[in-house]
């Protein structure tokens, strides 16, 4: 198992209802499977992450298949660079989408697949559907695992936190974040927004990162239906920041077409 102890950072063992450190420690584990390893101190709000509707509505627009694409090339790149016994992270895991790939990915090289969130009921819906992954609720700036434990560090639109990356990866090991592209869902931010603009693309270097390249993947899909198109709005940061007026026209929309595009970025721990 990749958890330690949040609190003394001693190696967590499965019991029979609980992870246990050697200190004593103890976290029931969930009927679910998860367990909470986030504590109160590192909560910046009384539910942090995702809210239940947030984590459904994403949940149900992932099911249409439009992000199929992207859940794929991960998964490739993730065989790519995952050794033989590898430990896959995937922080940020959200709702499982992309995790539970992952896992086939380990399993061709009979590694294992970690997630965590800080969202409880993120954590609790990818618990519930995806077996055979180890999943918590945690905070992505205080990872709960040992320095240089992971071998594959995944984060898709989840806030990236180079230094805690850095310090879970082993040396050698790789990091693959997935940004938006350019025109990542122009559609809808042409509806959304009078000026819509588009997403920078660069390529950031981190320290202690050798920066191995981009993989990009990008297509047009056809939204059909206003909850679907409400789905997708709610998975997104425009739901947060657009004013009434262009939530309005989107909401009257029975139909949206809009390029998708997300870029993967590769880097190697020096």
């Amino acid at each position: 198992m990749l958890f330690c102890c949040p609190a003394c950072s001693g190696a967590l063992e499965r019991r029979e209802h609980a992870l246990v450190c050697p200190k004593g420690h103890s976290y029931d584990l969930a009927r679910q499977g998860y367990v909470h390893l986030l504590p109160v101190k590192q909560m910046h709000a009384k539910v942090p992450g995702d809210t239940k509707q947030m984590v459904d509505a994403r949940r149900q627009f992932l099911s249409l298949g439009h992000y199929d694409a992207f859940r794929d090339k991960l998964k490739a790149l993730t065989e790519a660079y995952l050794p033989e016994g590898g430990a896959v992270l995937d922080a940020g895991c959200g709702e499982g989408f992309y995790t539970a790939a992952l896992l086939d990915a380990a399993k061709a090289v009979n590694g294992s697949v970690t997630g965590v969130d800080i969202s409880k009921f993120a954590v609790k819906a990818a618990a519930g559907k995806y077996k055979g992954i180890d999943f918590a609720v945690a905070s992505l700036f205080h990872i709960p695992c040992a320095a240089e434990s992971v071998d594959v560090l995944t984060d898709v639109f989840a806030p990236i936190v180079p230094e805690e990356f850095l310090r879970a990866l082993k040396p050698g090991g790789v990091m693959i974040l997935a940004v938006p592209g350019a025109k990542h869902l122009w559609g809808m931010k042409e509806v959304l927004y009078t000026a819509p603009y588009e997403n920078e693309e660069h390529d950031t270097s981190y320290d202690g990162f050798e920066y191995l390249g981009r993989e990009s993947v990008q297509r047009g899909i056809t939204v059909e239906g206003r909850e679907n198109i409400e789905a997708l709005f709610s998975m997104t940061p425009y739901y947060w920041k657009t004013d009434v007026a262009g939530g309005e026209r989107l909401r009257a929309l029975e139909i949206l077409k809009t390029e998708i595009k997300f870029d993967f970025l590769i880097y190697r721990k020096l």
